[in-house]
Order: structure tokens, then sequence, then C-alpha cells
């Protein structure tokens, strides 16, 4: 079979090969690769910036976005043949830590846990693959066109999560919540804000392109001015911040309402500095009882909830997300960014182009 195959930590490696199809061992499912989505950890570990290949390998098969079909599945799997599935990413640290044992390996404390495609494991990038029943989700078959956006879905759902459960350390019933960045970590949050009933409201730079259109078509409210214009206009309950823009990062966490949380996803690049009164942050901090708390990574609980969250949404609308679909012969094609790009994705099987 095909796959997209890297050497970690040596930049533009990246490489579509032949390997060995996948042996199934006792219990998995055999599946049919369908789509692959592409992000920013991606981009880095063809850089040569990020990623560990598999113990005893060279090269590590790249992909963590995953959509399949099962082909084969075993009779007490809870799987059939022809089932659309997702693959959860992460998976528990052999020792285990107390998260990890406790199957939250999205938590994991020691940082000994593996990642399909990322780090010690090869991911979902090839023509088949296998995955334990444990770790496959199943979607609504009318997903088979933008169920690829589910590991995506699954992080922001996490995130939702989180910030509901720090809420309901006390009375909580937020009305607004501000988004900042119109990528597809952003615009999925964006969408299961709308679902939750909320005000939403994103903040994004660009003012041409997809993203105003798709966030209006939402239903939410489209900002581009700088973030305190923004946040002094909304008085936002909840943040999400989906950047990692050390600016911005900052802003957003004195941009609240009283008691209101601030949820970063984006991840900052070492080495950036900003300005900050570190004294009138902790004040407003600590006086408004804020909370700023960080997420990132899913569990399969998270990964179900994205499943609810896809199936409940606009089809017409996710696929807008999809902003291009590149053929799997024309991969580097998906790694170079284009003006417009929101998601891109990796087609497979010819039936995703």
């Amino acid at each position: 079979m095909r796959a997209l195959t890297v050497i970690p930590g040596t930049a533009d490696s990246i490489s579509l090969d032949d390997v060995p199809d996948p042996v199934p061992g006792p219990g998995d499912l055999l599946v049919r690769g369908l789509a692959l989505g592409v992000c920013g950890t991606d981009k880095e570990i063809v850089s040569g910036d990020y990623g560990q290949e598999p113990d005893g390998a060279r090269r590590l098969i790249l992909g963590h976005e995953s959509l399949g079909r099962v082909e084969k599945a075993p009779a007490d799997s809870g799987f059939h043949a022809g089932d659309l599935v997702a693959g959860v990413v992460r998976r528990p640290d052999p020792v285990p830590c107390g998260a990890c044992a406790h199957g939250e390996p999205d938590m994991c404390r020691n940082g000994q846990y593996t990642e399909r495609g990322i780090k010690q494991r090869d991911g979902y990038g090839s023509q088949w693959w296998t995955v334990e029943p444990e770790y496959a989700v199943r979607l609504d078959p009318d997903l088979e066109r933008v169920g690829v956006l589910m590991e995506p879905t699954s992080v922001v759902a996490k995130a939702w999560e989180q910030i509901y459960r720090i809420g309901q350390r006390s009375w909580f019933d937020p009305r607004t919540v501000l988004v900042t960045g119109a990528g597809p970590i952003g615009l999925l949050a964006a969408m299961i804000g709308v679902q939750k009933g909320l005000d939403v409201h994103v903040l994004d730079q660009v003012t041409g392109g997809p993203k105003p259109a798709l966030v209006e078509k939402l239903g939410a409210t489209y900002h581009s001015e700088n973030a305190a214009t923004v946040t002094g206009k909304v008085d936002p309950d909840i943040i999400i911040e989906a950047t990692g823009a050390g600016q911005l990062v900052f802003d957003a966490m004195r941009g609240t309402n009283g008691y209101g949380i601030v949820c970063l996803t984006g991840v900052s690049t070492p080495g950036s500095s900003v300005e900050v009164d570190a004294g009138a942050l902790n004040r407003d901090l600590v006086l408004e009882n804020d909370v700023v708390v960080g997420s990132v990574n899913a569990n399969r609980r998270h990964f179900e909830a994205a499943a609810d969250a896809l199936s409940a949404a606009d089809a017409s609308w996710l696929e807008g997300v999809i902003s291009r679909r590149v053929p799997l012969e024309d991969y580097r094609d998906a790694f170079t960014a284009q003006d417009d790009d929101v998601k891109v994705v990796i087609a497979i099987d010819e039936g995703q182009q």
C-alpha cells in the first residue's frame, strides 16, 4: 500500500512510499483510509521540528486527522464492515500515570503517552490502517464528505467540556463567547458554541476570503478589530483562544466579564516575547475570580461528543470549512499554504476528491 512517511527531525523528508499492508492484531479493525486532514502539527513534523518515529523504525507514517471505512471487524468488536470511523490519536503511557489509568490519556502527567502519526506510533496517512475497537469512533454515514473534521472537533469538544466543568464550580450561566482565530479550531469551537445557544463572536485579522462568510453563515458575528476593542464591545463570559499569538493570549486573559473563563487551545511559538503588565493581569484574575486553562488533545469521550456535534451541524457549512481537497499523489500541495486556506484535506481514496 501507499503511505505518507517522514523521518522525524529531518526537514522536508516527507514522501509517498510503498509500505507493507498492515496486519490486524487480535480484535483489531482493518480500515480503508478515505481522507486525512492536515494541521499545524503535521507541518511542524514535515519541517523537522517535531515528531518521533516508532521504536526500531526510521520513518513515521504521518497523519492523525483520520477518516476511514471498516473493511473487516471481529464479530464481538461492536463494528461492522462498511462503518465510517475515525481513530483516536493518543494512547496511554505504559506506567500508567493516574490520568491514563483512569481513561484520560489526553491529561497524561508524565509525558510517556504515544500518539498516532505524531509520537512513536504510525499514523493514519495510508491506504489501509488498523485500530483497536476501543480507539475507533463511528460516524454518521452522511458525514462521509466531512467526517475528516472529527479530530479537530474532538479537540474543541474537550475544550468546551473543560470550560463547563470549571464554570460549574459555582453558579454558571454564560451568554456570550468570543473565539479568537477563525482557523479550523476556532470555527469548530464557534460551531459548538452556537449549538449550545450562546451568542458567539469570532475575531480574526482577515477581512476577505471564506472566513467572514463562514462565521456569518454559522449565525455568529465576525470581528477584525483589535482584541481590546472587541472584548470591550462584546464583554464575553468565555474566550476560547485558538491562535497561540502571544499578545492576543494576554489580551484574552484580561478581556472577559467578571468570573470569566479563558481557554487556551492555540500553541505559541517559543522565543517570542511581549510586554505584559503582570500586576494588572494578576489583579484582574484575582478580583474577578477569573480562570485561565489550557486544553489540548482529546480522549474517546470527546471524539464521541465530536461525532454528535458534526451530526447536528449543517453539512454544507462543514463542507465550506474544507477549503481544498488534494489527491494523495499531489500530497506536497497540501503542505503549501494558499491565501484562502482554512482546512486542507488529503484525499486518500479517489471518491474523496
